[in-house]
């Protein structure tokens, strides 16, 4: 066997120690330099983010809230078209509604005979009761045929057409329009998602007299689910039904009272006749007075068939021109129509924006076949029940 030796020479440095010794010292030093980064490293990484609100907020211009502003008004504006459109639907059919009952039901009945004796009966001892003077008796009469009015035509038809769920849904519906018109403006002008619903809370959305707790914010309003679980809003719904006075709120004094005064003055013209086929009849006594009484009653059914047509006639112009009255104060009354919770949002929020100039914004379009808030409805409705409260 062959042996080979190789000895291990060691050389001299500067500083007389051997230059392996000086090699592995060097070698040391850079393993524990690396060591040391390498802990430093794993221990910055392990250094947990700032809290989102260490982080400095982003600066928005003045400019630019402006413009949000402006925007959101453009998107109340443009909310406020289609839910206008949902309630007129309703209520033309509405109007066709209360028409029909009005043809089928109270023009015959009112018109009617026996119902013109009975109002006889009515406005003579209203005349009785008050004393001289027609007009508290004519007032009486009028209430009185409001009254049935509104059991015969206007409470059948809220069954079908309840002019109050039109305006939950109207109202509801301009909400959620106007929620989803106003998710793509943070985007728009990059404005954090904090920021900006920090500004829809400082948006009044809802604010009823006196202020309390039934006031909301924009924010509120367009996060609410349900909507009518909100306070404000339920609050909002029963003022205006408060102040509207119940479906359809009859026909005005103004167009009744020409009716009821016709009526009375006709009414007493046939009692004053019938009072003198009595007063015949009583005095001449037995068979021969009986005969007088029923010839009297038997000319006043053939009288009263001559003049029903005139009678129909001029009481369908003045109930046809009630109807028009109910219809538009319905639609176009911003306190107390179906639009009434539309205008109050609308106006808080348009208004803060109304004197401010800024620049042209763009406005995605609504379609005008905009989705309804809720299934074809009925007054019935045990959601409609709850957001209404009671009297």
């Amino acid at each position: 066997m062959i042996s080979v030796n190789c000895p291990v020479q060691t050389f001299a440095t500067a500083s007389g120690r051997p230059l392996a010794n000086s090699f592995f010292g060097i070698a040391f030093f850079n393993l524990h330099f690396l060591v040391v980064v390498l802990m430093l490293a794993l221990a910055g990484c392990a250094t947990p983010d700032r809290a989102p609100s260490q982080i400095a907020p982003v600066h928005v211009p003045q400019e630019t809230w402006w413009r949000v502003d402006r925007d959101i008004s453009a998107a109340s504006l443009a909310a406020r078209g289609p839910a206008r459109n949902y309630a007129g639907g309703y209520m033309e059919s509405w109007r066709d509604r209360v028409h029909q009952r009005t043809e089928a039901d109270f023009i015959p009945w009112f018109t009617a005979y026996w119902t013109q004796q009975w109002l006889a009966v009515k406005v003579a001892w209203y005349k009785l009761s008050i004393g001289e003077g027609t007009d508290p008796a004519v007032r009486q009469l009028a209430t009185d045929l409001q009254e049935q009015y509104n059991r015969r035509v206007l409470d059948p038809v809220a069954k079908e057409v309840d002019p109050e769920v039109v305006r939950v849904r109207a109202t509801t519906l301009y909400i959620q329009l106007l929620g989803e018109q106003i998710q793509g403006i943070p985007r728009r002008y990059g404005i954090p998602p904090e920021q900006f619903d920090r500004r829809l809370k400082n948006l009044p959305a809802i604010a009823l007299a006196p202020p309390a707790m039934h006031d909301a914010s924009l924010y509120q309003i367009v996060h609410a689910d349900p909507i009518a679980g909100l306070p404000a809003f339920v609050a909002l719904i029963d003022q205006v039904r408060k102040n509207a006075g119940g479906p359809g709120t009859g026909p005005s004094e103004a167009r009744i009272s020409p009716a009821a005064k016709r009526v009375s003055e006709k009414l007493m013209a046939k009692l004053a006749i019938s009072g003198g086929a009595s007063a015949a009849a009583a005095a001449v006594g037995g068979v021969a007075g009986m005969v007088i009484s029923l010839g009297a009653a038997g000319f006043g059914v053939i009288a009263h068939e001559n003049e029903r047509s005139e009678l129909e006639a001029q009481l369908r112009e003045d109930l046809n021109a009630a109807e028009d009255d109910m219809w538009f104060s319905l639609m176009e009354d911003p306190g107390t129509g179906v639009m009434a919770g539309v205008n109050h949002i609308a106006e808080q929020i348009e208004g803060r924006v109304a004197k401010v100039l800024t620049l042209p914004v763009s406005v995605e379009p609504i379609p005008r076949e905009a989705p309804i808030p809720a299934e074809p409805f009925l007054p019935d409705e045990e959601s409609y029940d709850k957001t209404l409260t009671t009297d």
